[in-house]
């Protein structure tokens, strides 16, 4: 049986795909459509496509559902996370984290502080966008305090903030690269720290080089969030007993799901501990997020732990559906293969595989400005390429992730930039030069690809 519905030339799909990405561009980027919406038409346009040459819907469907079927791990393992956020939130870990986390910052060494704490957040919130609109802004506040550049400021709160959403169990983005090459989150997580933890470290020594402020500013804000977070009453030190379990799971290569399941029910004693929910609570909490009761006047922190719940993955799991389908039916009707073909004869090595994948990620990125198609139509495109030569399909996850998930925030015209330029109030250009972290990352993945270093291989498949 065909593996494609159609035989299409290179020269073929490559004007299908410039269409593609027109489309795409023009809709988000112009028309300021949500992906969702922008992936529909494209699906509807390619199933029009199809049915004039002559093909049937239920066969484009069956290889829309083949498509779905790659990222059903990452559709499940979404929901639990939601949950698992919400636990963390209701139980005080996160909270408590945070708190702890604010002892770290230097006057002397602002820059670096902002670095280093919003990395801290970003991994206990597995979220960029909501480190970069919660602590970001308060860094950004009190950098005139401290006599520091806001643009610098902002760059190492982008590094840090998209440190933990790379690395971060929690973040979807991390899971989205795992599920759609097929590769466990944990061990997803693990090989990534060959190129994150370098980048990290020769990131915080520049922002050490770069120093920071006069030493003499102002903490009451700092003060303030802090004095917020106590009021909260989920600040307590053995609060943090389920990231512990989370930890200690992980390091013993329990499942995913396994590993997120025990956190929750640690969390939830917790919580019982310093509170008491009724029923009613914790399913409203679950499912839409974790919410403090409306008599706390928590000011900015609010928005800090206000987090979790099905509700907040919705959003994702939405995207990946329909991201994945139209992978399926990229590949069903010949098009990424035709593609592929026409660049197969220069992928005659590892070093050419992984820098094709970068290259791809990090130009959906910029042609169309969207995180999360970067990383899944680069894996889908690249998943058969990196096991005909011999590649772990954890090289690709790592690949994707260092030139898809930190790159969006450095484009203008991406969602993740569009964003943050509203929230920072500064145009991306300005904070692009200084967001390190996310150019070492994949400058680092490029340099390990064409040398050789971390990658690991299997036994390559040999084609007839």
């Amino acid at each position: 049986m065909k593996d494609t519905l159609l035989d299409i030339s290179p020269k073929e799909s490559a004007i299908y795909a410039i269409i593609i990405i027109a489309m795409l561009g023009i809709t988000m980027i112009a028309w300021g459509w949500l992906p969702h919406l922008s992936l529909i038409l494209v699906i509807v346009g390619l199933l029009m496509l199809g049915r004039i040459k002559g093909l049937a819907f239920s066969a484009m469907q069956e290889k829309m559902i083949g498509g779905v079927s790659v990222g059903m791990g990452a559709l499940y393992l979404f929901s639990f996370i939601g949950l698992l956020v919400s636990a963390l939130m209701m139980s005080g870990a996160i909270p408590t984290l945070i708190y702890y986390g604010f002892d770290v910052l230097s006057a002397q060494w602002f820059y670096l502080s902002a670095f280093a704490l919003s990395s801290i957040i970003g991994i206990a919130l597995g979220s960029g966008f909501t480190t970069c609109a919660t602590i970001g802004v308060a860094f950004l506040g009190m950098a005139t305090a401290f006599g520091a550049n806001p643009a610098i400021v902002a760059g190492a709160v982008v590094s840090g903030a998209l440190f933990g959403d790379k690395m971060s169990p929690l973040s979807d983005t991390t899971s989205i690269s795992a599920s759609i090459v097929g590769v466990d989150l944990f061990d997803h997580i693990k090989n990534m720290m060959y190129t994150t933890v370098p980048a990290w470290v020769i990131t915080a020594i520049i922002f050490v080089v770069l120093g920071g402020g006069d030493g003499t500013a102002n903490l009451d804000a700092l003060t303030t969030l802090k004095n917020q977070l106590i009021m909260s009453n989920l600040v307590h030190g053995y609060a943090l007993l389920p990231f512990v379990v989370l930890v200690a799971l992980a390091i013993m290569r329990v499942g995913a799901i396994y590993t997120i399941c025990a956190t929750i029910l640690t969390a939830l004693i917790i919580t019982y501990s310093h509170s008491s929910p009724t029923l009613k609570d914790l399913g409203g909490w679950f499912f839409s997020g974790y919410k403090p009761a409306e008599n706390l006047e928590l000011g900015d922190i609010a928005k800090v732990i206000s987090r979790g719940g099905l509700e907040s993955m919705f959003f994702s799991q939405i995207l990946v559906l329909l991201a994945l389908s139209l992978g399926g039916l990229l590949q069903g009707l010949g098009i990424l293969p035709a593609l592929l073909d026409g660049i197969r004869h220069l992928l005659t090595r590892a070093s050419r595989g992984v820098a094709a994948a970068a290259f791809t990620a990090f130009g959906i990125n910029f042609l169309v400005g969207e995180q999360y198609l970067s990383l899944l139509l680069s894996g889908n495109a690249f998943a058969p390429e990196y096991k005909r030569l011999g590649l772990h399909p954890k090289n690709l996850s790592r690949t994707i992730e260092d030139s898809g998930t930190v790159i969006n925030p450095l484009v203008p015209w991406g969602v993740y930039g569009g964003f943050l330029a509203g929230v920072f109030n500064m145009p991306v250009i300005d904070y692009v030069p200084y967001a390190f972290f996310c150019w070492l990352c994949l400058i680092l993945t490029l340099i390990f690809g064409a040398t050789g270093f971390t990658i690991t291989r299997i036994e390559p498949e040999h084609q007839a």
